[in-house]
């Protein structure tokens, strides 16, 4: 299991970032402010850094900064309210993998670090099918394509219901609500006018057989 370092002072944006990614199967840790993501990134510990700019004690670019000068190579995708041109281009020759303003979208931010992960296993030598392959019965999620595969046949599905399925298969014969679906997939807080995660669920069922996911009436969804 991948292990992340989130670096955010605001408490809200890092439990909700926290809570999205231990939904999709990694462990995460959280700290406040630059001089704790600074020693801690350099442990050895994460495999990758999610770290805010605007951080106490030690900015962001100075973390970054630092952890380049001492030759640490732990994948960083900076998460920030600083927009500019300017610092984007600044975060980005200072050695971070990735940027990406605020206000932003979790779903995004997951694919960002899916891909990051991926680039480091890729350097490391470490197989692509091991990591980002899921297997549930006779199905086989492969995240990087958005494929999955139903016994020989392999069908093409669209981010959104990549996601969905994904986080079926990490809580395999767990009902899921509708308000934590939203949550887990599309980072959104429960609308109760909203019926996005119906619409899904019925396009998956169409691609992968409605008899592996069950309506669990009142409740939510279950993968069979």
């Amino acid at each position: 299991m991948s292990r992340i370092l989130i670096a955010e002072d605001d408490r809200g944006i890092a439990d909700f970032i926290q809570r999205g990614l231990k939904a999709a199967g990694y462990a995460c840790d959280v700290v406040d402010n630059g001089a704790s993501a600074f020693h801690l990134a350099g442990t050895g510990d994460f495999d990758l850094l999610v770290l805010d700019l605007g951080l106490p004690r030690m900015d962001g670019m100075d973390v970054l900064d630092a952890l380049r000068a001492t030759n640490i190579s732990i994948p960083v995708i900076v998460l920030t309210a600083r927009t500019s041109i300017d610092d984007r281009i600044k975060s980005l020759e200072g050695g971070a993998n990735d940027y990406m303003p605020k206000p932003f979208q979790f779903a995004e931010l997951l694919a960002r670090i899916r891909l990051r992960l991926a680039d480091r296993a890729n350097q490391e030598g470490v197989g692509q099918d091991t990591t980002y392959r899921m297997t549930h019965g006779d199905m086989i999620l492969d995240l990087r394509t958005q494929r999955v595969q139903i016994g020989e046949k392999w069908l093409d599905l669209s981010r959104r219901e990549v996601g969905l399925l994904e986080t079926l298969m990490r809580h395999p014969g767990q009902v899921l609500s509708r308000p934590q679906l939203l949550s887990m997939v599309w980072g959104m807080d429960f609308d109760p006018g909203s019926n996005v995660v119906d619409v899904y669920i019925r396009t998956l069922r169409k691609k992968i057989g409605a008899e592996k996911v069950e309506t669990v009436r009142g409740a939510g969804y279950r993968l069979l």
